[in-house]
């Protein structure tokens, strides 16, 4: 299990290094510049914000000061908020992310856990069908549609909780829901199509066989390998959805990340897109990370296989 886990590791830090490489020298020939008015700006007072941001030394030494400040987890200072470290601005955008983000991510597996294996255990019945159809509007449906519907019907007319806003508790309910139905839709799916082809294996029928109790079948023998495939999808749809999405945040006004990486791309704000790209990169490295050493616990067979390699 150890040597799974480093060479998973050596993974992540390699596609790390690699995305940090493309996406610097990316930046670097984008059109446009982070300097506003750079026509404007007279050349002596350029000269010294180029070289208050390093822009003033060569592109191989930009890059290798960039590796180095990021291994140190130094994201930069950004451009348009002119002394704020984007480290700092990230620490202020992502908990309200991370957190409508999270509990759209547990209600969400929850509920499709549960759907999905209620819906295979009774194929063809009302359930089922309610089930799938559930499934199919979680994917039709854009999350901002159930945002502002739910935004203007529950926290204008109904006045159930905030329309808007955050602070409280309640402000985050209303966009966790629109955000988790598209998570509830994709783990039904999944849950109910791998426990119908589990539940027609040999092994359980010989588990039936044996007399052992339909609850042990199901929880241990059953949902166990049904859940191999909805895990893959869990570890980036959270890093998704903990990063926040624009359109949900800006219809229920929270200061998450999703606006900050827009307005930084809009203003060319260098330092800010890389950043946000890195950390973000992070996290959904990590997550897949974390789903690998999950694989190898729920299926021996995955961690002696990677640990051949």
């Amino acid at each position: 299990m150890g040597r799974f886990i480093l060479i998973r590791f050596m993974y992540m830090v390699i596609t790390l290094w690699v995305i940090a490489t493309v996406t610097f020298f990316l930046m670097h020939h984008l059109p446009g510049s982070p300097l506003a008015n750079e026509e404007r700006i007279p050349p002596e007072l350029k000269e010294q914000i180029l070289a208050q941001y390093g822009l003033d030394k060569p592109l191989p030494v930009q890059y290798l000061d960039y590796l180095g400040k990021l291994v140190q987890g130094d994201l930069g200072t950004s451009f348009k908020y002119d002394g704020r470290s984007v480290t700092e601005m990230i620490q202020q955008g992502f908990p309200a992310s991370a957190q409508i983000g999270l509990q759209a991510m547990v209600f969400g597996v929850l509920l499709g856990v549960i759907l999905g294996c209620i819906s295979a255990l009774r194929r063809g019945t009302l359930v089922d069908n309610g089930a799938t159809v559930l499934s199919v509007l979680g994917y039709a449906i854009p999350s901002f549609t159930l945002a502002a519907l739910f935004s203007y019907y529950v926290g204008v007319v109904w006045r159930v909780l905030p329309a808007a806003g955050w602070g409280t508790f309640a402000h985050s309910v209303l966009p966790s829901l629109a955000l988790s139905f598209l998570v509830i839709a994709q783990i039904t799916r999944y849950v109910r199509t791998e426990m119908l082809e589990v539940l027609g294996q040999d092994y359980m029928k010989t588990a039936r066989a044996k007399g052992l109790e339909r609850r042990v079948i199901i929880i241990r023998h059953a949902l166990r390998n049904a859940l191999i495939p909805a895990i893959t999808i869990i570890g980036p749809l959270t890093v998704a959805l903990m990063t926040g999405s624009l359109v949900v945040e800006k219809i229920f006004n929270i200061p998450g990340m999703g606006w900050m990486f827009v307005d930084s791309i809009i203003t060319n704000d260098y330092t800010m897109i890389m950043g946000v790209t890195m950390f973000y990169s992070f996290l959904l490295i990590l997550s897949i990370f974390i789903v690998d050493i999950l694989y190898g616990v729920v299926d021996p067979r995955i961690r002696l296989t990677g640990a051949k390699e």
